[in-house]
C-alpha cells in the first residue's frame, strides 16, 4: 500500500470513529473499506477520549459546588449519552431484549431490529447504566479521579476492536456489523489492550504519586480484566446466539466494557 493510500485510510478512519462513535458534528470519510474499518474500530477509545474526559470533568466541577456523588455521576453519564445520541445504550437495551428473548435466532434478530425496548432492555440500561453513573460519581468526587473517570469511559469503545477481530463473524450480511466484522487483526487487538492496560496503570500511579490521587494502579489492571470478561463473555453469547456481531451488539459490549473498568477502579 502507497503512503498516500495509508495516510488516507487513516484519515477516513478516524472520521468513521467520530462519526459512528459520537453524535458531534466532523467531516464524513471519503471511503468506508476493510482498512477503514479497521482504523475506526481499533481506534475508536482513542477518537472519543477527549468527549469522556470533558464530560468526566464536568462531574468533577458539580463535586467541587458540593453536589453529591451520585447527581454528578448520572450528570456525567447523561452528557456522555448526550455526545453520542445513546447509541450505545440502545444497542445493550436492544441486544438484552434479543439474547433474554430466549427465541430461536431469526427472531433473536428481528426483536433486536425492531427497536422498541422490551422488560430485559429496560433492566440492562438500569443496572448497566445507573451502575456507571454510581461508579463514576465516586470517582469525580476523588483527588484526580475524573481523569481516570473520562479514561475508563474511553476504554470502553476498546470492546469494538475484540469484537472486530478476524475470527468474529457478522449475524447479518447488512449494517454495520457486516461492514466491521473482522476488520481488526488478532495480533492488534492483544496490542491494543496490553498497551491501554499500561497506559492506565502508569497514569494511576502518576496521579497517586505525583498529584495526591488514590486510586491504586492495580485498579485498573483489574478493570481491563473485569472488563474484558464481561464484553467477552457478551460477545461469546452473541456469536453462539445470533451468529455473529451487530451494531447493537457493539453498542452493548461497548457498555458493558465500560462499567467492567469503572467496577475495577472501585477496588482498593
Amino acid at each position: 500500500m502507497s503512503d498516500g493510500a495509508r495516510t488516507s485510510a487513516l484519515g477516513d478512519g478516524l472520521c468513521l470513529a467520530w462519526g459512528t462513535l459520537t453524535a458531534l458534528p466532523g467531516p464524513a470519510p471519503s471511503r468506508v473499506d476493510l482498512r477503514v474499518a479497521r482504523v475506526a474500530m481499533g481506534a475508536g477509545w482513542l477518537v472519543v477520549l477527549p468527549v469522556m474526559l470533558a464530560a468526566a470533568a464536568g462531574g468533577w466541577g458539580l463535586s467541587l459546588l458540593g453536589v453529591p456523588p451520585l447527581a454528578s455521576g448520572l450528570v456525567v453519564i447523561a452528557l456522555v449519552q448526550l455526545a453520542t445520541k445513546a447509541i450505545h445504550a440502545d444497542g445493550l437495551a436492544d441486544t438484552a431484549d434479543g439474547l433474554g428473548s430466549g427465541r430461536p435466532r431469526e427472531r433473536a434478530l428481528e426483536i433486536m431490529r425492531r427497536g422498541d425496548v422490551g422488560p430485559m432492555g429496560v433492566t440492562a440500561l438500569i443496572l448497566v447504566l445507573g451502575l456507571q453513573a454510581v461508579l463514576v460519581g465516586d470517582l469525580v468526587s476523588r483527588p484526580w479521579g475524573w481523569v481516570l473517570a473520562g479514561f475508563a469511559l474511553a476504554t470502553g469503545r476498546l470492546a469494538l476492536a475484540a469484537a472486530c477481530s478476524t475470527p468474529v463473524p457478522s449475524a447479518r450480511p447488512e449494517g454495520l456489523g457486516a461492514a466491521v466484522a473482522g476488520s481488526v487483526p488478532t495480533w492488534l487487538t492483544t496490542a491494543l489492550h496490553l498497551g491501554v492496560m499500561l497506559a492506565g496503570m502508569a497514569l494511576a500511579d502518576v496521579l497517586a504519586t505525583q498529584l495526591g490521587g488514590d486510586v491504586p494502579r492495580h485498579a485498573w489492571a483489574w478493570g481491563l480484566v473485569i472488563g474484558t470478561v464481561l464484553a467477552s463473555t457478551t460477545l461469546g453469547l452473541a456469536i453462539r446466539k445470533l451468529g455473529g456481531i451487530t451494531g447493537d451488539v457493539l453498542g452493548a459490549l461497548v457498555e458493558l466494557m465500560a462499567l467492567g473498568v469503572l467496577l475495577g477502579l472501585a477496588i482498593r
